[in-house]
């Protein structure tokens, strides 16, 4: 019985390996690439057209869950450094699946002065091709695109929250 429930345990481990590798090998945006358009909710419930903003830089980043240690720590050090990127004449878009109430709520508590979109079925992050870490967590990417739209660094790293931020105005300083 044993045997039986360990093989079980084995079969199902390596169909979800499998599941989740092949939904993560969906398309994905690389250096060079145009930054695709897209629509979604932001944090006050109004459509945001990402095209909408061609001619200007942007840093778009998605990360995993608003109101979580990593998530709160990345959302602040991008508010602490707004400054910066402003100066730098750039915009700052986060993206997770959570709700535009959920985002509402994650700006005001912290005063983050920058747009949250809400991605609640994943598309966008489909759409740009943002892989899952350790199987399950929605995963943290971070992409710098100048003001053609095209994108000139990813930087993919869940741990690593605030050297999204250091990485992207070294790459920002360099345009």
């Amino acid at each position: 019985m044993k045997k039986l429930s360990l093989a079980i345990i084995a079969s199902v481990s390596l169909l979800l390996i499998i599941f989740y590798a092949k939904n993560d090998n969906m398309g994905s945006i690389e250096v060079g690439d145009k930054v695709p358009g897209f629509v979604l909710q932001d944090q006050n419930g109004v459509h945001y057209q990402v095209n909408s903003e061609m001619g200007k830089a942007m840093v778009i980043y998605f990360y995993p869950k608003d109101d979580t240690p990593g998530c709160t720590k990345e959302a602040c050090k991008f508010r602490d450094d707004f400054e910066s990127f402003s100066d730098l004449e750039t915009l700052v878009i986060g993206i997770s699946g959570d709700s535009v109430e959920s985002h509402k709520n994650f700006e005001e508590k912290y005063k983050l002065p920058f747009v949250l979109l809400s991605d609640i079925k994943n598309e966008v992050r489909h759409l740009f091709g943002v892989p899952k870490s350790m199987f399950f967590l929605p995963g943290r990417v971070t992409y710098v695109i100048d003001k053609k739209g095209i994108v000139q660094y990813v930087f993919n790293s869940q741990f690593g929250a605030e050297k999204h931020i250091e990485n992207s105005l070294k790459r920002l300083k360099n345009f």
